[in-house]
C-alpha cells in the first residue's frame, strides 16, 4: 500500500525527530504512528517452541542456542523458514527436531502468508543439541542448501530440488564434532564455489560440568571462561561434491577463541572476502584474506575491532555490518553482555574502525544482546537497528517471583537518524516489542513480498515469533536478488549501489550471514521514501566485474543477473 506524499512527510518528520512516544507526537501536533511491527505468529501458523533441554543442572549449552534460516528452499519466490531445535526431547518426553516450514504466500493477497510444517516429508528434521544454521548453494545447482551446527556433529543438508534434503555431511567431509555455533558460506578464493567457515565455542561435555554461582551465592550458569576455547574451522569447496579442511593451512587454528558470531565481507576493499568473528570473552577476530595465498591474518587489533574503546575484550555474541552513514564503507555492530554495552564501530575508511558507541546513541547497560540486524524498517533510505536480548545469568528478581526460566529481557528497536546516531524507539514499537523473552536468533526478510523487512525471533526455551512490518510499505522501495549466472546462485557478498534520479547513492551488501546463529533473506531492499522515480542499480560482483541496470521501476523486486537484462520477480 502506498499512501500520499503528505502522509509520508508526516511519517518521516516524526521519525527524524525521534518522537518515540505518543505524548511527544501529540505535543508536537503530529498524529501518532501505528506500531511498525505486529506479532502475527498465530495467524502465520508457526508453532515452533525451542527446547533447551534444561533439567536443573544449569549446563552451559542450555542458554546458548539457537537460530534459524529464512531462505527459498522450493524456488517459488517467497521465503521459507528453518528453525534449529536445541534438544532431542521436548515436553512430556516427546521427540523434538529442527523443523522446516514452507511459506504458502497467497498470490491474490500478498499480505496473507502462512507457514506449513513440511519437516517430515523434507527429511530436514535434525535431532540433537542444535545451535545455528548457514544457507548457501554449495553445489551451484540453483537450490539453496543448509549447514546446521550443534554441540556434537554438524550436518550439511543438500537441497535435492524436489522438496527434500539429503544429509551429505560424511560425503562432503564437512563435519566438526566440537561445539559449533555460527557459520557462513563465502567464496574465499574466488573460484566460484562457496567455502564454509564454522565458529566453534568451548570444549564441553556433560561430565565436565562445573558448579558456578552468582554474586548472591545462588547456583547459576557458568561463565564460559571456565571452559577451554577451541579454534574455528575453514572448509574449502573442491567443486566436486567434497570439501577439504584447510584450517591449519589458512592460519585459522593459530588462535583458539570462544566463537559465537561470524560474518564474511570484503572489509578492506581489495576484492577478497574477509571474516569477522565475535568471541565470548576473548578479543574478537578480523581475519584478513591474503588473496591468492589461501591464508588469513588476524588484523582485528590493528584495525580497531578486537576490543572496545577501553581496551577490554567483551562477551560478544551477535554481529552485523552495513554502511549506515552512506559514506561508501561498512560499519560494524556487535552485541555483548549486560554489564558491557553493545559496541558500534564506525569505519574510518579502508577497513579501519573506531569505537563510536556512545556517539551513535547505542551505549546501554542491563541487556544481553544476541541476534541483531541493520534494517530500514520504514523504508526512508536510512538503516535502523534491531537487537534480540536474553540473559545468560539468572535474574534474582525474576527468580524470586517464581519465574521458571529467569533470563527474560526485552528486545530493542532503534531508528536511524540519517546515519548520525540511533534513537531508541522501543517504547513506541507497540505490543510486538513488549514481551520479556530469552531472545537468541534474529532473522530478517520480506515474508509477504510487500517491500518491507519482517522479522523472526527465535527464543531460547520458548516459542519463535513472527513480526510483520506495518511501516515500510507506506513508502516507496526497490528490491533486488543478485544472481551470478555463471554459478546459478545468489551472488553472496556482492555490493549493490542504487543511484536514484535525485539524491545520494545507497550501498547495500548481498549477504545472509551475521546476526546470531542465523541466515536471513539474500535479497536487498532499498528504501526510497517519497521518491517514486525509476532508479539505477550497479552490482559489483564478487571477484571482480560490474554490471549496471538502469531505469528500474520502483515498488517491485528485480532479478539482476551478471551479464543479463533485468527481469521482474
Amino acid at each position: 500500500m502506498i499512501v500520499n506524499r503528505r502522509a509520508l512527510a508526516v511519517i518521516f518528520l516524526a521519525a527524524s525527530f525521534g518522537l518515540a512516544t505518543v505524548g511527544a507526537w501529540q505535543r508536537a501536533g503530529i498524529p501518532p504512528l501505528p506500531p511498525p511491527f505486529i506479532d502475527v505468529t498465530e495467524q502465520s501458523g508457526l508453532d515452533f517452541v525451542h527446547v533447551n533441554g534444561a533439567q536443573g543442572r544449569l549446563l552451559l549449552p542450555e542458554v546458548i542456542g539457537s537460530g534459524g534460516a529464512l531462505f527459498d528452499f522450493d524456488n517459488d519466490g517467497d521465503l521459507d523458514l528453518f528453525l534449529v531445535q536445541g534438544a532431542a526431547r521436548g515436553t512430556q518426553g516427546r521427540s523434538a527436531t529442527s523443523r522446516l516450514f514452507r511459506n504458502d504466500l497467497a498470490r491474490g493477497d500478498p499480505r496473507t502468508f502462512r507457514f506449513t510444517d513440511v519437516t517430515e516429508r523434507s527429511g530436514a528434521g535434525i535431532v540433537g543439541t542444535g545451535m545455528g544454521v548457514a544457507a548457501g548453494d554449495v553445489d551451484n545447482d540453483g537450490w539453496i542448501d543448509l549447514y546446521v551446527t550443534a554441540l556434537g556433529s554438524n550436518h550439511l543438508l543438500r537441497n535435492n530440488g524436489d522438496g527434500t534434503f539429503s544429509d551429505v555431511t560424511a560425503k562432503t567431509r564437512t563435519d566438526d564434532p566440537r561445539w559449533s555455533t555460527s557459520a557462513t558460506f563465502f567464496d574465499y578464493d574466488n573460484d566460484g564455489w562457496l567455502d564454509l567457515y564454522v565458529a566453534n565455542y568451548v570444549r564441553f561435555s556433560a561430565d565436565m560440568k562445573r558448579d558456578c554461582y552468582s554474586a548472591a551465592s545462588a547456583r547459576d550458569y557458568c561463565n564460559p571462561a571456565v571452559y577451554e576455547p577451541v579454534p574455528d574451522s575453514l572448509f574449502h569447496n573442491e567443486g566436486n561434491g567434497t570439501f577439504s579442511d584447510v584450517s591449519a593451512r589458512a592460519g585459522i587454528v593459530r588462535a583458539a577463541a570462544r566463537g559465537l558470531g561470524v560474518l564474511a565481507a570484503d572489509v578492506n576493499g581489495d576484492g577478497w572476502t574477509d571474516l569477522y568473528v565475535a568471541n565470548d570473552g576473548d578479543a574478537n577476530q578480523l581475519w584478513i584474506n591474503k588473496g591468492g595465498s589461501g591464508t588469513f591474518e588476524d588484523d582485528a587489533l590493528l584495525r580497531g575491532v578486537a576490543v572496545d574503546r577501553m581496551g577490554r575484550a567483551q562477551g560478544s555474541m551477535g554481529i552485523d555490518l552495513a554502511d549506515i552513514d552512506a559514506d561508501g564503507d561498512d560499519d560494524l555492530f556487535v552485541t555483548n553482555l549486560d554489564n558491557e554495552s553493545n559496541t558500534f564501530y564506525r569505519n574510518q575508511g579502508r577497513g579501519v574502525f573506531e569505537d563510536r558507541t556512545s556517539e551513535a546513541g547505542l551505549f546501554r547497560l542491563g541487556l544481553t544482546g544476541f541476534g541483531t540486524r541493520f534494517v530500514d524498517y520504514d523504508n526512508d533510505g536510512w538503516l535502523d537497528l534491531v537487537v534480540a536480548n536474553g540473559a545468560v545469568r539468572q535474574s534474582g528478581s525474576q527468580a524470586r517471583t517464581g519465574e521458571p526460566y529467569p533470563l527474560r529481557q526485552r528486545n530493542l528497536l532503534f531508528h536511524g537518524d540519517r546515519g548520525r546516531r540511533f534513537v531508541d524507539v522501543t517504547a513506541a514499537a507497540g505490543d510486538a516489542f513488549a514481551p520479556l523473552q530469552v531472545g537468541r536468533g534474529l532473522l530478517a526478510g520480506d515474508l509477504d513480498n510487500d517491500g518491507d523487512v519482517d522479522l523472526v525471533i527465535v527464543n531460547n526455551g520458548g516459542p519463535a515469533r513472527v513480526l510483520r512490518n506495518e511501516a515500510g510499505n507506506r513508502a516507496h522501495w526497490l528490491g533486488i536478488r543478485a544472481i551470478d549466472g555463471r554459478y546459478r546462485r545468489d551472488a553472496l557478498h556482492a555490493r549493490a549501489v542504487l543511484t536514484p534520479a535525485k539524491g545520494r547513492a545507497v550501498i547495500r551488501r548481498v549477504h545472509t550471514d551475521g546476526s546470531y546463529c542465523s541466515a536471513s533473506d539474500p535479497r536487498v531492499l532499498f528504501g526510497l521514501g517519497v521518491d517514486a522515480a525509476p532508479a539505477t542499480v550497479r552490482v559489483e560482483w564478487p571477484g571482480g566485474g560490474v554490471d549496471e541496470f538502469p531505469n528500474l521501476a520502483v515498488d517491485r523486486y528485480w532479478v539482476l543477473e551478471r551479464g543479463m537484462r533485468p527481469r521482474s520477480l
